[in-house]
């Protein structure tokens, strides 16, 4: 009788320990309920306190995790494993994201603060009536330099003024292949969009020989090389530029006259998402004006929430640099969905330019 009752007992902390360990490993690995919401965003890409305060609120616990690059954030949901609620792709992400079934409609009568999103930003080509996504953040890509380094004969009004070979060793390029390309195909008068196998050879056999002026081709870390003053000029995105502008104030950005990409990122509920109803109460927590103004402000790029605006340094609102106008934004390009075998030929080709000016 004795041993039956320690087995009894034994198998009590056994499944005691197993419970544990499956309740530990669905925090950990993302697995939602509805008292759980798992978050899949870039970087350093909200105020960490906004989530605090969505746990506050709602009583939902949230769970969130990085990516890098919209193709491994795509590659993570379409893989499984982990029941994301919440991703922020940028738009021709959600294009792919949408013809491979990889989102669930969003419900607008659940997010009411969609009203606050300035009418331009919705209803875009890559997502009609904003089914599937809800605006998070938008900007530009460009050049950020350091005149007080450089002189005052560096204005980078044109894409070629990258090629100077006075830059030689000085310039910083994002490790990003559609940005690259793209800005080859821009200082060739091409579209950022082009899927000429010709062109795009063209544009890459152009940026090879600005090989000589490149001094790296790196991710975040391009921004505290920028603030310290380690390089002088990059190719980075407008929002990560506010964010050494803001610690140098000596460094300015600019988007060259020939137009360059105008990108938006957008949230979205994958079709795993184990609790919709929390990612809805998330969205329209984001839209709320005070934490989308609160989130602009910590995280440096440019809100499409009208209503926030209000609520923002003017100095910032007025600052085109980080608000372009719309006659500046017609000069600027939405990159399209190209299909997997020309993404393929974009990356193939990014690769042999890092190759040869690595030789």
């Amino acid at each position: 009788m004795k041993s039956l009752i320690r087995i009894s007992i034994a198998l009590l902390a056994v499944c005691g320990i197993l419970f544990y360990a499956v309740h530990s490993l669905s925090q950990s690995s993302g697995v939602s309920g509805k008292k759980v919401l798992t978050v899949y965003n870039w970087g350093e890409y909200i105020d960490p306190a906004l989530l605090k305060k969505f746990e506050k609120e709602t009583g939902i616990h949230v769970v969130y995790e990085t990516f890098d690059s919209n193709e491994a954030m795509m590659t993570k949901i379409e893989q499984g494993g982990t029941n994301y609620d919440i991703a922020v792709p940028s738009e021709y992400t959600i294009e792919q994201m949408k013809e491979k079934n990889l989102l669930l409609p969003v419900n607008h009568k659940d997010i009411p603060n969609l009203k606050n999103i300035d009418e331009d930003f919705l209803d875009l080509p890559f997502d009609p009536k904003n089914q599937y996504s809800i605006p998070y953040f938008w900007g530009t890509v460009g050049i950020v330099y350091n005149p007080k380094l450089l002189g005052d004969k560096y204005k980078f009004e044109r894409w070629d003024d990258l090629w100077d070979p006075s830059l030689k060793g000085k310039v910083v390029l994002v490790d990003s292949a559609r940005e690259v390309l793209g800005m080859g195909l821009n200082s060739m008068g091409k579209s950022l969009n082009s899927t000429d196998s010709k062109e795009l050879n063209a544009a890459t056999d152009k940026l090879i020989k600005m090989g000589p002026n490149v001094k790296a081709i790196i991710g975040d870390e391009v921004t505290q090389l920028m603030i310290n003053e380690d390089a002088m000029v990059a190719l980075t995105w407008s929002g990560q530029a506010a964010d050494m502008m803001y610690e140098n104030e000596d460094l300015t950005y600019t988007v060259p006259s020939e137009g360059s990409n105008l990108w938006f990122d957008n949230m979205v509920i994958p079709k795993t998402s184990k609790n919709v109803e929390g990612a809805h109460k998330f969205i329209n927590f984001m839209l709320e004006p005070e934490n989308a103004a609160q989130n602009a402000d910590y995280v440096g790029y440019s809100t499409p929430n009208k209503a926030a605006l209000s609520l923002l340094d003017e100095e910032v609102v007025n600052d085109e640099r980080y608000y372009p106008s719309k006659e500046t934004r017609e000069n600027l390009h939405v990159y399209k969905n190209l299909g997997l075998e020309k993404i393929g030929e974009y990356n193939e080709l990014f690769l042999k330019f890092k190759m040869a000016i690595n030789e």
